[in-house]
């Protein structure tokens, strides 16, 4: 049965849609079954796996409103064992759509629950904000990773996002666990990396993870190319960084 991991955090350009897509094409290099949920209506996560979204006919918008199964929905990448569900545009109504259905916080789990005995892991990349398809995308999983970026007010805003998750525990998914947090775009030479590297693990001590995502330029370019790092460079250190943090998941979660 695979877990379900969000990767969340209303602060945007953390990182959270790179880790989203590099997470998930290094954990099915190592041999895993991997779903990537597209939960962000930019829809970063798909073409950055290469997917057009112009030729998707049915998204993670169709499954939400109008009740598609997910498996329909579900395209695959050039990376054996990882497929996507892909986003759309649309996904922006889509909460407006959902606001009086039955259980709205249970929509995007009763999609993935059919889904989850295919998986070792299905991750979600989340949008940038604490709106009802985020409190969906949290409901669902099982545990949510925080990126967290090395950068001037890295901090700012994620006590919001913990009081979130803490009210998602307590009234919606009691089971829902912070599986870490990442440090992103980490750069050992500025001081101010080494600084938040510090007050991060300050605050949250063992919460958070042993890999650190160093800040490098291949990353980026592999996403303009929509690939992930470990096609377009997988000798670079991002490739690295990503393959070291899907082993450290594996590992704790054996």
């Amino acid at each position: 049965m695979g877990k379900i991991i969000a990767i969340a955090n209303q602060k945007g350009g953390v990182g959270k849609t790179t880790t989203a897509i590099n997470l998930a094409a290094s954990l099915a290099t190592l041999e895993k079954k991997v779903l990537l949920v597209d939960a962000d209506p930019q829809a970063n996560s798909s073409s950055g796996l290469g997917i057009d979204i112009q030729q998707v006919k049915i998204s993670i918008y169709e499954c939400l409103v109008n009740d598609e199964e997910g498996r329909k929905a579900v395209v695959p990448t050039e990376i054996d064992g990882l497929e996507v569900l892909p986003s759309h545009i649309d996904l922006v109504g889509a909460e407006i759509e959902m606001l009086n259905r039955d259980k709205r916080e249970y929509v995007l789990e009763s999609v993935l629950l059919p889904l989850k005995d295919n998986y070792d892991f299905i991750l979600i990349d989340c949008s940038p904000s604490l709106g009802l398809i985020t409190v969906n995308a949290l409901t669902a999983a099982n545990s949510v990773i925080i990126p967290v970026q090395c950068e001037y007010f890295a901090l700012e805003g994620i006590s919001k996002l913990l009081n979130t998750i803490k009210i998602i525990k307590s009234k919606l998914n009691p089971s829902l666990e912070i599986e870490g947090f990442l440090l992103t775009m980490y750069d050992a030479r500025l001081r101010l990396s080494n600084q938040i590297y510090e007050e991060v693990k300050e605050s949250f001590r063992n919460l958070v993870l042993d890999t650190v995502i160093q800040r490098n330029v291949k990353i980026s370019e592999a996403s303009s190319y929509g690939k992930p790092v470990i096609l377009y460079d997988a000798e670079s250190k991002g490739s690295q960084n990503y393959l070291q943090l899907a082993k450290e998941l594996i590992s704790k979660n054996k």
